[in-house]
């Protein structure tokens, strides 16, 4: 179908991907830095800041989901 939206599973599927990305994409530059191969430190920096926000974004998430998955549990008690 035209518009629909995909399924939950694959959004968070993807979203876990992308941030999985991010980080390695840090470390990379983190590790190009260490090597002198980088001439501009404030990219390496924007890179370590941007997975470090996904990753916290998708913790928050995380705990999210767990805690109305628990709250759903105890009404159905």
């Amino acid at each position: 179908k035209e518009g629909a939206t995909p399924p939950f599973s694959d959004v968070l599927k993807a979203s876990v991907m992308k941030v999985n990305e991010m980080q390695v994409q840090s470390d990379q530059f983190v590790q190009r830095l260490a090597l002198g191969e980088v001439d501009d430190v404030s990219e390496v920096s924007i890179a370590v800041e941007k997975a470090e926000l996904a990753l916290r974004l998708m913790v928050q998430i995380r705990d999210k989901l767990v805690d109305a998955y628990q709250q759903i549990a105890r009404m159905s008690v």
